[in-house]
């Protein structure tokens, strides 16, 4: 199901973005439309780093957090409460 909707973009941007449309063969709408899919999927499902990048590597370097704890704020400050308690 489609549903109409209204944006507020600068002229030069409607134009440039109507000339890539029409290069492309596609419409403004099919390209908003493209990138809002790509960037709210991105929102659904865990980020996962590029293969073979430099983040993928050091995945597992460090242990994850005890107590299913998420913020690492949170984990320090128990660490040293710990520490000098």
């Amino acid at each position: 199901m489609k549903k109409k909707l209204t944006l507020v973009i600068d002229d030069a941007v409607t134009a440039r973005a109507k000339r890539l449309a029409q290069a492309e063969g596609t419409t403004v709408s099919e390209i908003v439309e493209t990138y809002l899919a790509e960037r709210t999927a991105k929102q659904e499902r865990p980020w996962v780093p590029e293969p073979g990048s430099w983040i993928e590597n050091i995945i597992g370097v460090m242990p994850p957090f005890p107590d299913g704890e998420e913020d690492y704020k949170v984990v320090l400050k128990k660490i040293l409460m710990k520490k000098h308690a």
